[in-house]
């Protein structure tokens, strides 16, 4: 990783022009790795998850040792859908900046273990205050029992509930189907390929439907969902226009019957 994002969302395309089709986000504070450097304005870049797209140096702060540094120091989350750092510790502050769940920052201190804020660093470098509430940790490596982790990348889930649909997002804002699955486990310290399908040197792993359990991945042609237990499964649709809950028991009220079990590729867990 040799690059930050400052923007709020960082959008990947297709190809190098503005117009052309998004194939991903990256949020403020996320890492990158620059592999090509386009012209003037663009460049190729590689994600953590290893996705690739063209992003524009704009959003960008392009210097190795700033991002190793970063790498190091940014230790939070946030899990706010929109959290605004503000300039001092109050609400009536003027706004630095708006960030979307999943963007990271460097927590530097707090007034104290009861105290609402805390001064956090975004990834431009300034300094401003968000509320405790909306940071989490960082987590390098899940290590959570199987149990306790499925239950949180399920709640997880269902905080993006209502969020529009939107091709390659992966925020609040809009947020397709594999950006919903991919930052849902990404926040719980688990990396998996950003698209509808298993890919190998990814901790996910094919097993039979009938081994399927709460917080494994349903794959349909095209399309990625979490499962939730008792039947139910959490996802981003073009068809349902936002993160909604549906069913695979054709006589539950919530059964989309083009997302049948008959029309499952696979199903992916990485509790094997």
């Amino acid at each position: 990783m040799n690059a930050i994002v400052t923007a709020m969302i960082a959008n990947l395309h297709a190809i190098p022009q503005e117009e052309s089709e998004l194939v991903d986000e990256v949020l403020n504070g996320m890492p990158v790795k620059i592999i090509a450097n386009i012209d003037a304005n663009w460049v190729r870049v590689q994600t953590t998850y290893r996705y690739e797209g063209f992003c524009q140096k704009k959003y960008l702060i392009m210097d190795e040792e700033k991002t190793n540094t970063w790498l190091q120091e940014a230790n939070h989350f946030i899990i706010q859908s929109f959290a605004d750092i503000l300039q001092y510790p109050q609400i009536q502050s003027s706004k630095i900046m708006t960030l979307v769940k999943g963007s990271i920052v460097r927590f530097l201190a707090s007034k104290g273990d009861d105290s609402e804020w805390v001064s956090v660093q975004i990834a431009s470098g300034e300094i401003g205050y968000a509320r405790r509430k909306w940071l989490q940790p960082k987590v390098a490596k899940n290590r959570l029992p199987d149990s306790q982790f499925q239950e949180n990348v399920v709640q997880t889930a269902l905080s993006y509930l209502n969020a529009p649909y939107r091709w390659g997002g992966k925020s609040p804002l809009g947020i397709d189907c594999s950006g919903l699955c991919s930052m849902v486990y990404m926040l719980h310290g688990v990396l998996i390929y950003r698209d509808a399908k298993i890919v190998d040197g990814f901790p996910i792993k094919q097993i039979p439907f009938e081994q399927l359990q709460k917080g494994d991945l349903l794959y349909f042609p095209g399309h990625i969902a979490l499962y939730m237990g008792d039947s139910l499964y959490i996802h981003s649709s073009l068809g349902g226009g936002e993160v909604s809950i549906n069913s695979l028991d054709s006589k539950h009220p919530l059964y989309r019957k083009d997302l049948a079990v008959s029309t499952l590729t696979a199903v992916g867990s990485i509790f094997i």
